[in-house]
């Protein structure tokens, strides 16, 4: 299903639904940031998805992110929790879901990377090449407050 994201543009649908999802931030040893290349949107981002009834949202970061690039992980803690009314996303069967992402970080513990239906690309992508892709705002500013060492407590808002 294709979407398209609304970034505080004022001519943006209303939504019309909100749905739990997550986000995860996980680095390998060489601190290089794991994303996908979206099949839905054409943005890079970090891997996540939606929050299924009967799971914990820990199992969640660890379900999307092995279905979407075939790395294992372990979760360690929040980065933040990303509420952003004026964050929409339209899809193309009527449903406008609001933004409402907790996002992680994690550590990669196994598997290899690979696509999916969700990911036309995965990659290991180093900090300072992030400007050579073009990633969505609200997925970047998840980013940059995992890359920010100068946090203490994770980015509500």
């Amino acid at each position: 299903m294709s979407r398209i994201d609304y970034f505080r543009d004022p001519n943006a649908p209303k939504a019309n639904s909100v749905v739990p999802s997550v986000t995860a931030v996980v680095r390998d040893e060489e601190g290089r940031i794991l994303l996908i290349h979206k099949t839905d949107n054409d943005l890079w981002a970090l891997p996540g998805g939606g929050h299924d009834i009967g799971e914990s949202v820990a199992h969640t970061v660890v379900r999307e992110v092995e279905e979407e690039t075939g790395i294992s992980v372990a979760v360690e803690d929040i980065v933040g929790l990303y509420t952003d009314p004026e964050h929409v996303m339209a899809y193309d069967d009527g449903e406008v879901r609001q933004q409402f992402s907790i996002c992680f970080h994690a550590r990669p513990i196994g598997g290899s990377l690979r696509t999916s239906s969700e990911s036309k690309e995965v990659r290991w992508v180093a900090p300072a090449d992030l400007d050579k892709l073009t990633i969505h705002p609200s997925m970047r500013l998840r980013i940059d407050h995992s890359l920010d060492e100068s946090r203490t407590k994770p980015y509500i808002g």
